[in-house]
Formats: structure tokens, sequence, C-alpha cells
């Protein structure tokens, strides 16, 4: 009954100056919300490249040529990479599922009566799974359709804004690259913008021998792609290519390599690292406010404290003990930094959201970062409003009372 009571004489307290309350708050309120809308950002921005990345495939490697080096340096000449090092790899290396080249190059387009300059992507009929397209439309095309080079075509979601028309009304009807027709057969489902120059859904895609003989005229390819079979043979996967490669290039044993292998899983892990170290960056900054805000509590219940020396030499001389006393301003300092923490969620929150909403950022508010920011508030409120209460506590009565 007697902690009600404190608890109740605490409030009553802060209700006694409703402004001055709101204004201690106030540093708390922006931390909090601060450091919320910042975790939000990090996070969202994290799980937005984690799954761009992902969307490009599991279990992949990614082949691309590299520098030349002549009479033991690197030369400014790239060495080309051809459909012939992907039957290589397809031929001898074991621990994979697809080998998939492609031949990509930004074309002349034109459909009815409009042009647009868009990536034309030669590639094998694995090229989809591997990437994880979705057909919403249509069908893609078979190796049937590679082997007789036929003139077909598969549409990205976004290539009919650049024409201006319906996307289904596409399918089944022809178009012009680098003045070839070509009929379209299908056209994939949106995945959205990969964070890098080229959007996936600005692309077409035609049968990898029609490009090379048709349209391109050459045998080099961007890169190889290469799904392994299981995630743990990644590294082996990784040998067996590296080998078959440094062989059919010709490379002396203490020759360095002329190409790269890439490991999309190292590359997530690499950015996930990163990322969440700059969400830890991004928060440590937003929590200095939280410790401002820390400052200002302790610097208003001190104020408080002086002010209402006479009614704690009153509370003391009628029995009030030092733990109830501390008790008391303790409470109110708690009180403000939990209520500040509260409407600091809701502040960070609304943040997050209309970043989101306005700006279009990826946003994602965890569960786990507004527990931390209570307990954090609470933490502030406790640390900063002992001092305060100890003197209240430890002040002596007779003093008090005749404090003016």
């Amino acid at each position: 009954m007697i902690l009600w009571e404190l608890w109740l004489v605490a409030l009553a307290a802060i209700r006694a100056n409703k402004l001055r309350s709101f204004l201690t708050m106030l540093g708390i309120i922006i931390g909090v919300g601060a450091v919320i809308t910042m975790v939000a950002l990090g996070a969202g921005a994290q799980k937005a490249v984690s799954d761009n990345i992902q969307a490009l495939g599991s279990n992949l490697l990614t082949i691309m040529p590299g520098q030349m080096f002549m009479q033991g340096g690197a030369s400014d000449q790239r060495v080309s990479l051809t459909i012939a090092d992907a039957d290589s790899i397809r031929a001898h290396a074991r621990h994979i599922l697809a080998v998939v080249p492609e031949l990509s190059r930004n074309l002349q387009t034109k459909y009815q009566n409009k042009n647009s300059n868009v990536s034309v992507t030669g590639t094998v009929p694995e090229y989809f799974p591997t990437r994880n397209y979705e057909l919403q439309s249509g069908r893609f095309f078979t190796a049937g359709d590679n082997e007789a080079r036929r003139r077909v075509a598969v549409i990205g979601s976004a290539v009919p804004d650049l024409f201006g028309v319906n996307g289904i009304a596409m399918v089944g009807q022809e178009i012009q690259v680098r003045g070839i027709t070509f009929t379209v057969i299908g056209m994939t489902k949106t995945k959205g913008s990969q964070g890098g120059f080229q959007n996936p859904d600005e692309q077409i895609w035609i049968p990898l021998l029609t490009a090379r003989y048709r349209v391109h005229g050459t045998d080099r390819v961007r890169n190889v792609n290469v799904k392994v079979a299981n995630a743990s043979d990644m590294n082996l996967a990784m040998i067996e290519i590296e080998r078959v490669l440094r062989r059919t290039h010709k490379i002396r044993p203490a020759g360095a390599n002329n190409f790269m292998i890439r490991n999309q899983a190292d590359i997530l892990q690499t950015v996930q690292q990163t990322t969440q170290t700059f969400t830890m960056l991004l928060a440590g900054i937003a929590a200095v406010s939280l410790l401002v805000g820390g400052i200002g509590i302790m610097n208003i219940m001190l104020v408080s404290v002086t002010e209402r020396t006479r009614e704690i030499g009153v509370r003391k001389a009628l029995g009030a003990t030092k733990g109830a006393i501390l008790f008391q301003f303790l409470v109110e300092a708690l009180v403000l930094c939990l209520v500040g923490g509260g409407l600091g969620v809701l502040f960070g929150g609304g943040g997050a959201i209309a970043a989101s909403k306005i700006f279009h950022w990826n946003t994602l508010i965890s569960p786990m970062s507004i527990a931390l920011a209570f307990l954090f508030s609470f933490a502030v409120g406790l640390f900063f409003g002992m001092w305060p209460a100890r003197r209240a506590a430890q002040m002596d009565p007779i003093v008090a009372l005749r404090y003016e």
C-alpha cells in the first residue's frame, strides 16, 4: 500500500508541471524515435539487399572475364570468355546442375511504331530457373528453339512500359531487334530492381545460338553462371571450374588466372556485414540524443529536488524513510523516461512508415528494436534519476525544514 501511495505521489508531482515534464521527456522521445527509425532503415536495407541477391539465384557462381597478363604484368585488355568455355565447364565439372552463359548487349528494339534501346540477352533455357524467373504469360523458349536458332523472345515485365502498351497483349506479337523480326512467346513476372544499374525486368531474352549467329555475331559472352548442386559443394565446384578454365585458357602452373569466379553466398555475407555495421553506426549516432535526454532528466530532477526541499523535510519529520524518498524521486525519473520511450516508439515507427511511403525506402521495424528502446529508456531513467533521488533521500530533515 505504501509503495502504491509513493507511486501516486510521484505521478502527481509530474502532473503538477505538465509542460516542464513534456519538455524533459522530449530528449528521450527524439532519442528513442531516432534509434528506432535508424534501425528500421538499416534493417530494411539489409533485408532488401539480401532478398535481391537471393533473387538472383541460390548456390550460384558467376564467372567473368579477367585481365590478360603479359610479361609478368597486367594488361588493359580483357580476356575473352566464350561459349566454348561454358561447354568445357558443362562437360568436365561434376558438382554442378546447370551452366548458363549470357551473351548480352543493348540493342535498338522496335515494336509497332515505337523504338527503345533494350538489353538483349542470348542464353539457354536453364537461365530462367537458375535466376528464379517465373512466367506471367506464355512460355519460355526450349532447347529445341535454341538448337534450331528460332527467332523467339521472352520479355521482362517492364519492357511493355518502354513501348507504352499492355504486356500480355505483346505475347504472340512480333518485335524487331536490330531489324530482325522476333516472335514474343512469353513474359516474366516482376522481380523488381536488384539495386544495381540494370533493372532485371527491362530485358529481352532470346536463344543463345540465335543471338550468336543471327543478332550479336560473336561467341564472346558477358559472363557464365553456374548453378551448384549443393551449398556444401560450392568450394569443390569453384576448384573444378578453375581447373577447367586454366586448362582451356592454357594458363601455365605458375600463371595467374585471367578470369574471376564470384560466389553469390560470399557477396551476400559481405553485404549483410556491411549493412549491419552501417545500421549499428546510425543507431549509435542516434543514441547520443538519448544520452542528452538523460542528462536533461537529471538536471530537471535536481531542480525539482531543490524546489521541494521543504516538502522533503516535512515528510522526513513525519517519519518518511530514506528508502521512501529515494523511491519517490526515482519513480518520477523512470516515469518520465518510460512515457518518453513510449512516445518515442510511436514517433520512430511513424517516421519509418513515413520514410517508406514518401521516399519509398525499405524499412523493417523489429520487435527487438522496440524492446531495446524501452529497456534503454528504463536504464536511462534509473541511471540519471539515481543521483537526484539519493540527494533527496540523504537530506537532513532539520536543514530541509529551515530551507527558504
